[in-house]
């Protein structure tokens, strides 16, 4: 790609961001994702969301992208409501469960993660428990709680002893292809559903 068709497509994606940025009002919080193999228990992907003054999701070497996703770097923008009900549903197929956990955090930790996510830069792949773990390893808040590790469960096993931390897993039994749901996704469409229904 020449130099400033790089630039153009660097500037669309920064515009695109921007333009997708989303204030959660709900406290600051982090929520790890942990992406399980329903066959052997073995932990798939590892993923952050992180409810600061904007709310992401770090997808470290991920595959949640789409053309109507704002994306850089590994991080997903834009994560309303209904972009972490479809980001979850996604990862949960017949094949995977989503171990979802849940912590709430002082403003002056969630901004500090934030700032880590955005500053990270892509992620080799195989590498997504190694690099959110050696992120939050060293947050002060979080105590020295989370330890460097490659493995996804061993990271959710830490998350989970952190105080006030929840767990839940989520089940969805759709076709294992989860791409199929991806290439339908479409925002307006969702909540224009979900008006509809709460006006019934």
């Amino acid at each position: 790609m020449h130099a400033d068709q790089a630039d153009d497509q660097e500037d669309r994606t920064d515009h695109n961001v921007r333009a997708k940025i989303y204030r959660h009002d709900g406290p600051p919080a982090l929520t790890l994702f942990t992406m399980v193999n329903n066959s052997n228990g073995s932990g798939a992907h590892t993923s952050l969301m992180v409810n600061g003054s904007q709310r992401v999701i770090f997808d470290p070497a991920g595959s949640f992208r789409h053309p109507r996703i704002a994306t850089k770097n590994d991080v997903v923008y834009g994560v309303t409501p209904v972009m972490e009900d479809t980001y979850t549903r996604f990862h949960a197929r017949e094949t995977f469960h989503v171990i979802v956990q849940h912590v709430e955090v002082s403003p002056q930790v969630a901004e500090d993660v934030l700032a880590r996510v955005l500053a990270q830069g892509p992620v080799p792949r195989a590498q997504c428990a190694l690099s959110t773990s050696e992120m939050l390893r060293d947050v002060p808040g979080l105590n020295g709680a989370i330890r460097t590790t490659w493995f996804p469960n061993q990271l959710a096993d830490q998350f989970g002893q952190l105080p006030g931390a929840t767990t839940q897993r989520l089940y969805e039994y759709d076709d294992a292809d989860r791409f199929k749901a991806l290439d339908s996704f479409d925002p307006e469409r969702v909540k224009a559903s979900q008006a509809a229904a709460a006006a019934e």
